[in-house]
C-alpha cells in the first residue's frame, strides 16, 4: 500500500500496474514449470527526460538475502525468489525492461544517506 501511494502521488510516475505480468520459470524444490508474477510494472519520466519501465517486486529483506543462520524453510523461500527473479531479470532484459527488488530499506529510506553509511 505505502509503495502504491508512492505510485499515485509522484510526478514523474507515468503509469503503473500491478500484478500485470506473467513470467515462466522452473521451481528449484519441484522442477516443474510455473509462473511468477512480479508485483508492479511501473513506467516513470527518468534522467534527461526519457522513459523508464521498470518490473519492481516488493520483498521483505529476509527473503531477499541467503544467510548462513536461516532455517531449511527460510532458505528454500530465498532459492525459489532467487529463481524468480533470475526469470524476470531475463524476460526483463529481452523487453527491454529492467528489474529490480525493493525491501523495507528502500521504501522506507528516508533523506540522502543510508543507515549504516
Amino acid at each position: 500500500m505505502t509503495f502504491m501511494m508512492f505510485l499515485d502521488s509522484n510526478a514523474n510516475v507515468l503509469q503503473w500496474a500491478s500484478e500485470s505480468i506473467r513470467i515462466p520459470y522452473r521451481h528449484p524444490l519441484t522442477g516443474k514449470m510455473t509462473n511468477y508474477v512480479p508485483d508492479f510494472l511501473v513506467t516513470y519520466r527518468g534522467p534527461n527526460n526519457t522513459t523508464v519501465a521498470e518490473l519492481i517486486e516488493i520483498k521483505p529483506k529476509k527473503q531477499s538475502l541467503l544467510e548462513s543462520k536461516m532455517n531449511d524453510r527460510d532458505r528454500a523461500i530465498v532459492a525459489v525468489n532467487y529463481c524468480k527473479w533470475d526469470a524476470a531479470t531475463k524476460w526483463a532484459k529481452a523487453q527491454g525492461l529492467r528489474f529490480r527488488v525493493i525491501t523495507e530499506d528502500d521504501i522506507f529510506h528516508q533523506g540522502g544517506k543510508k543507515r549504516g553509511k
